[in-house]
């Protein structure tokens, strides 16, 4: 089994900054991807990525760590969200790849 812990979430305010960070674990052969989604209250969850938050975010990743980590710079209320890590993943050498998600961290950007 694989686990994704996500960390650093919390009530920031406008123009504040914040960073996720997301640990997998398990019986893990490789990941094949990581990265984070969000999803707003009444909304569909989206990829989050350094172009659709218009260079404020910025994702790096600690193979060694298996870690993925979520800059998030010059915070919005719109960036408010649950945000999840994602992983694909191998459990052994030449099998497929499964897709696991973290449980969410919430983000609140408020004045």
């Amino acid at each position: 089994q694989v686990q994704l812990v996500e960390s650093g979430g919390g009530l920031v305010q406008p123009g504040g900054s914040l960073r996720l960070s997301c640990a997998a674990s398990g019986s893990i052969f490789s990941i094949n991807a990581m990265g984070w989604y969000r999803q707003a209250p009444g909304k569909q969850r989206e990829l989050v990525t350094t172009i659709t938050s218009g260079g404020r975010f910025t994702i790096s990743r600690d193979n060694a760590e298996n870690t993925v980590y979520l800059q998030m710079n010059n915070l919005k209320p719109e960036d408010t969200a649950v945000y999840y890590c994602n992983a694909l993943v191998k459990l052994r050498v030449g099998g497929p790849s499964y897709n696991y998600w973290g449980q969410g961290t919430q983000v609140t950007v408020s004045s």
